[in-house]
């Protein structure tokens, strides 16, 4: 646990496209944020889960939106969050870095995983681990994040960006401010957390039960996601949970995380807005 604030079939091959599907969200208002009541089923969830009130003592959820009504315009966001065949396609045409992180650089983050674990992630000679081509891509910054977009928008004509943190909440909970995408109730199954998950990322799209009302995949646990808002100068809001936390009230869409924009997390991931045709 960390501190707060269209799929293919086949492996990808240099330069082969791998062009993400995206789902439309109806411009206009919807529920966003949280009330006391979901703060307090956020940390009773967690403390069961963890034994101790750790999130509660670090008062995680209390910079959440105050609950009440939001509006954004209409857009399209992924259905999933960026897979390692989607940004191997990205890499191959433009020689960007591939994900990874040296062991100097990941004990100067002082996080909690050990280095050693980070290896099963990493990509070699520009490709992604055997056998996850279609888990979502991590080791990426935001920067790398926003690299990804603006090579997608060149290759497909129309504007791909980062989601801002509204975007993003709308899509992951829709318009009636349900405490997790698929209502108020938690469930493990619908998810991938540490509650019932591998303790590791999963295909996306793996647990279709737990889908948005606009058929958004992933939305909750699997790897937290940067988003274009900043928390504050150098971090930005990340969302969704992941698969390393239980509980899981940091997988509630309202939930707010921050982290440094230059990390590249084995939590953390993204996926993309797609604005104008």
């Amino acid at each position: 646990m960390t501190a707060p604030f269209a799929l293919g079939s086949t492996p990808a091959r240099a330069g082969e496209n791998a062009l993400p599907a995206a789902v439309e969200i109806p411009g206009g208002p919807f529920i966003a944020g949280s009330d006391r009541a979901e703060r307090e089923l956020a940390y009773r969830l967690d403390e069961r889960a963890y034994g101790e009130p750790i999130t509660r003592r670090a008062r995680w959820y209390e910079m959440e939106r105050a609950r009440g009504r939001a509006r954004t315009s209409a857009y399209a966001i992924t259905a999933t969050p960026i897979t390692n065949r989607q940004y191997a396609a990205f890499i191959a045409a433009t020689g960007h870095r591939a994900p990874d992180v040296t062991r100097a650089t990941w004990q100067v983050y002082g996080l909690v995983h050990p280095y050693e674990r980070t290896r099963r992630y990493a990509w070699s000679k520009g490709m992604p681990p055997a056998g996850r081509e279609d888990h979502p891509v991590v080791l990426v910054s935001r920067a790398d994040a926003h690299a990804y977009a603006q090579w997608l928008t060149r290759k497909s004509g129309v504007r791909w960006r980062l989601p801002t943190e509204l975007e993003w909440e709308k899509a992951a909970r829709g318009g009636d401010g349900r405490i997790f995408p698929w209502g108020d109730e938690f469930d493990s199954t619908r998810l991938n957390s540490h509650d019932a998950g591998p303790f590791d990322t999963a295909p996306v799209g793996a647990y279709a039960a737990g889908a948005s009302p606009y058929g958004v995949l992933d939305a909750a646990g699997q790897v937290y996601e940067w988003t274009a808002s900043l928390a504050a100068p150098g971090r930005a809001i990340v969302k969704g949970g992941s698969w390393d936390d239980k509980g899981c009230g940091v997988c509630r869409p309202a939930a707010r995380h921050a982290r440094p924009v230059g990390l590249k997390h084995i939590l953390i991931g993204f996926r993309l807005v797609r604005s104008g045709r």
